[in-house]
């Protein structure tokens, strides 16, 4: 029974989780973890914390880390060595520092880390996944994809230069905040062996961060000595809201649109594109998914869809894609980016 739950930090993500939490677990106490003291008590909770040492003394089962990246780690560190079960928002943290001691600490006291990547609860992204492992388009040549929306309409009603995304301080840029595109790949592609990255910033936007990240993935190289290479775009600066997977393949191509929730199929010898799936999704559907699989990790002791490896993962190609990027390689020069290779 789940019926002591942690918020940390009230940002609408963290919003999204706690009415999640309320809807689940009706009858849980839901404390907030805020870093400002408040008698204010958010609507669906049952009261704040200011404090790590209070918020431990409630004795949460389970706690959700919503605050921005560079603030995950030392907190989930210290209610994970108190046995406490974690979903952390994507990306796990701002860099690698801590990472490793904290997935020891949550392996050795036996407790849940589910990373929250929601992109892979989307039914229409696992039949994509399904489909390229039926062979639909036969052997995998070439994998492109592309995110993009401009940053001041994520969230018209406020300013967007002081959201998380804008600020360096606080685990902004197109690179960590459009991450997903890094965990979905590596979970269908299996492990990156080499990144090659440019990050800029192209706009006008106020920004102190990468508005626009061009990253080619190098897969580990399967059985028959293929090597299958993908190139990602992210960006901050698009109008027209894109994100799109398109899988090449030598029977055709297999394409993932993750707004309308359809995948398509473009066979050899065709002149258009074929709907093979199509499921629109609201937005707090993944959510919720990821939310059930978290509650079932710990209550039936299962494997969580997204693992904290899985997260550690993503971090260490955004960290072979900054190394790549500073060190000034390009495309066309293999032999300066190659120190981005990723040791995973």
């Amino acid at each position: 029974m789940i019926d002591r739950i942690l918020i940390v930090g009230i940002g609408s993500i963290g919003k999204r989780h706690l009415r999640l939490a309320r809807e689940l677990l009706p009858n849980a106490d839901i404390r907030i973890l805020r870093h400002q003291a408040t008698s204010e008590v958010p609507e669906y909770s049952n009261g704040c914390f200011s404090s790590i040492e209070d918020s431990i003394a409630f004795a949460p089962q389970i706690a959700v880390i919503a605050s921005p990246a560079p603030f995950h780690i030392p907190t989930a560190q210290a209610l994970a060595e108190v046995g406490v079960h974690l979903l952390i928002e994507k990306p796990l943290s701002a860099s690698l520092n801590g990472v490793m001691q904290l997935l020891e600490t949550c392996q050795k006291q036996s407790t849940v880390l589910l990373t929250g990547y929601n992109l892979r609860f989307l039914s229409s992204l696992q039949r994509f996944r399904k489909l390229l492992g039926e062979s639909v388009i036969g052997k995998v040549l070439s994998v492109r994809c592309e995110i993009g929306q401009y940053l001041p309409s994520w969230r018209p009603d406020k300013d967007y230069r002081q959201g998380v995304s804008a600020r360096r301080e606080l685990g902004g840029g197109a690179l960590l905040e459009l991450s997903h595109e890094l965990d979905y790949l590596s979970w269908i592609f299996g492990e990156v062996e080499w990144v090659k990255a440019t990050l800029s910033h192209q706009s006008s936007l106020e920004i102190d961060v990468e508005d626009t990240a061009y990253l080619t993935l190098g897969f580990v190289e399967k059985t028959d000595g293929h090597q299958l290479i993908g190139t990602v775009n992210l960006d901050f600066i698009r109008h027209d809201t894109t994100r799109l997977c398109t899988i090449i393949g030598e029977k055709g191509s297999l394409r993932w649109n993750g707004l309308t929730g359809e995948v398509s199929l473009y066979e050899a010898g065709a002149k258009q594109w074929r709907e093979l799936f199509s499921q629109p999704h609201q937005r707090d559907d993944s959510y919720l998914a990821e939310w059930q699989n978290f509650v079932a990790c710990v209550t039936e002791h299962k494997t969580p869809l997204v693992t904290g490896e899985d997260g550690l993962k993503v971090l260490q190609i955004i960290e072979a894609a900054r190394h790549s990027a500073k060190s000034g390689g390009q495309m066309s020069e293999i032999e300066k980016v190659q120190v981005g290779k990723v040791n995973l």
